[in-house]
């Protein structure tokens, strides 16, 4: 056993040396300047930059939409699946997984052709204001459709994982043998057993949203990540401040959510 103990902590070390140790280098290379000592000039100009503020919340609010459509879709279905429509198991396996295969930029490519094609075929027809619609540069639904398609093979794993820990169908059945309809079963009963599966799901994908570049650069639009390579030119310090401070905000959004998961786990024991 102490021998076990002794190989897990060396390797937690190495895997701490390995992710640390070139953050630290990136963060040392931000504030040290040559001749002029630890200055934090690279990070103040990137908080003073124009558009640093409205990005992060377009990427913030895409994000919550991402999260609340994806999961709207995903946890019925799962549900379904283990309740009943286990044949279709396989059929769904197959449409969650397609996005890993797909290359981004042939989606990006084929999202595209159809918003070109609406307003050449759609211009007469009540649909041509939809087009238009999904891609208000304020609010891009078009990217949170986009993103709920990616985010598709995690939320499923993640979902499945957590409903595979799960009696579903005796709660569900207890469920309603109180007198509780559908939804109030899998409301009440179901998605308080899946809490972690649920955080973990809004982890991945806000992570996701957070960090995706090539459809949201493609589509002209300016979220967190676009906008970072926006500013991060030819200033070496500039480019590297930009990534250090894009780890720390995926990391600080990431760490609150797990904040608010843990302190709803706490409510619900002592409830």
């Amino acid at each position: 056993m102490a021998r076990l103990t002794l190989w897990r902590w060396g390797a937690l070390g190495l895997a701490g040396v390995y992710f640390l140790v070139p953050l630290a280098a990136s963060v040392v290379f931000t504030v040290d300047v040559p001749g002029q000592g630890i200055t934090f000039d690279a990070y103040t100009q990137l908080l003073s930059a124009d558009g640093f503020g409205s990005s992060l919340l377009l990427s913030l609010e895409l994000a919550a939409a991402t999260i609340a459509v994806v999961l709207l879709l995903t946890v019925p279905a799962t549900v379904a699946l283990r309740l009943g429509a286990a044949r279709l198991r396989p059929v769904v396996e197959v449409v969650c997984s397609l996005p890993l295969v797909v290359p981004p930029i042939a989606f990006v490519a084929g999202i595209v052709t159809v918003l070109k094609w609406g307003p050449d075929h759609l211009s007469r027809t009540p649909l041509f204001q939809t087009f238009v619609a999904i891609q208000n540069p304020d609010f891009p639904v078009v990217l949170v459709l986009a993103y709920v398609v990616l985010a598709l093979p995690f939320v499923y794993r993640a979902l499945d994982a957590g409903l595979a820990a799960v009696d579903v169908r005796t709660l569900v059945e207890a469920a309603r043998s109180c007198g509780a309809s559908w939804p109030q079963a899998l409301i009440r009963a179901v998605l308080p057993n899946l809490r972690g599966a649920l955080l973990n799901a809004s982890f991945l994908t806000l992570a996701l949203v957070l960090g995706e570049f090539t459809i949201a650069r493609l589509l002209g639009f300016q979220p967190f990540a676009v906008w970072i390579y926006s500013v991060s030119g030819a200033n070496a310090q500039l480019s590297v401040a930009v990534s250090v401070l894009s780890l720390l905000v995926t990391w600080l959004l990431l760490l609150a959510l797990a904040g608010v998961g843990g302190r709803s786990r706490t409510t619900a024991s002592q409830g």
